[in-house]
């Protein structure tokens, strides 16, 4: 990353991000009830396809040869991370489906070491255990593991495995195009895994406005966001911001009655935040070594 303002609108766009991902777990905390899993992974991932696509239909020019296979693998990551997290929480608490999925925060740099040979300093390594600690003070309530932690497990490390391919891949693509075969790919992953359940159309209203903010904003946008970010700073320090969508799913659900505030979620998410302050000036630093 070049430019301190650069570096600070990218922070503020990745934050931003991960205060839409928090809101949406307000937003479909009353919806999934209404309609089952696949069905609303489905609908929410084709309207954002569609969207995208009408928006800049000259996209899907540059979709084609080690593009389209690129795209599609890292679709296929981000779906099958959906897919497992979201039937993992019909199983589990809300609590520890948080705090496992936060776990990609700690898969991302040990995947990235060991898988591409990726340099992670210790101050990366520092704030990745910050962030774990903060988690587990958040959310971890008793240790069993279940069917249910299991799945959401597997989806921690497909969304890490998702952070370090667009971190390899994104660099000198083009982001819109990328974006749109994630988010084709997502629906089809979240379609085909509910065909023998069978497909259902939103019921009424409210599964239509939970529909159409993630698909909008929480798909379309926030990955969009999220895969042009991911061209200037590393897998790690994305994967340690983002776990701020935890910290904003709190904040949201304290706002909006379906959360207390307790002494614990304020320990958790000082540490959490005190995290992505020390990945901030980490990047900082790089940034003066490379000038000098």
């Amino acid at each position: 990353m070049t430019g301190g303002r650069n570096k600070y609108l990218v922070v503020s766009l990745v934050l931003t991000v991960a205060a839409i991902w928090g809101s949406a777990f307000v937003v479909m905390k009353d919806t999934l009830h209404r309609i089952n899993v696949s069905s609303f992974l489905g609908w929410r991932f084709l309207i954002a396809t569609c969207v995208m696509a009408a928006i800049r239909p000259q996209a899907l020019k540059h979709i084609r040869g080690k593009f389209l296979v690129k795209g599609v693998v890292v679709g296929s990551l981000l779906g099958g991370g959906y897919l497992f997290q979201t039937f993992g929480l019909t199983q589990t608490t809300v609590a520890k489906t948080g705090f496992i999925t936060g776990l990609y925060a700690i898969f991302t740099p040990l995947f990235a070491a060991g898988l591409f040979k990726k340099h992670v300093s210790k101050i990366q390594w520092a704030a990745t255990a910050l962030a774990f600690a903060g988690l587990a003070m958040l959310s971890f309530k008793g240790l069993s593991i279940g069917v249910g932690e299991s799945l959401v497990l597997v989806s921690a490390i497909l969304f890490a495995g998702h952070i370090i391919a667009l971190s390899e891949w994104s660099n000198g693509m083009d982001t819109y195009a990328l974006t749109l075969i994630q988010m084709a790919m997502v629906s089809a992953i979240s379609f085909l895994g509910g065909f023998k359940q069978g497909i259902e159309a939103p019921h009424d209203s409210g599964v239509w406005q939970a529909i159409l903010y993630t698909a909008i904003l929480a798909s379309a946008f926030a990955f969009l966001v999220q895969t042009w970010t991911q061209s200037f700073m590393t897998a790690t320090s994305i994967g340690i911001l983002l776990t701020m969508e935890y910290i904003f799913a709190a904040i949201f659900g304290v706002i909006f009655g379906h959360e207390t505030l307790a002494l614990r979620t304020l320990l958790g998410g000082s540490l959490v935040i005190i995290a992505m302050v020390v990945i901030i000036k980490s990047e900082e630093s790089k940034e003066v070594v490379t000038s000098d």
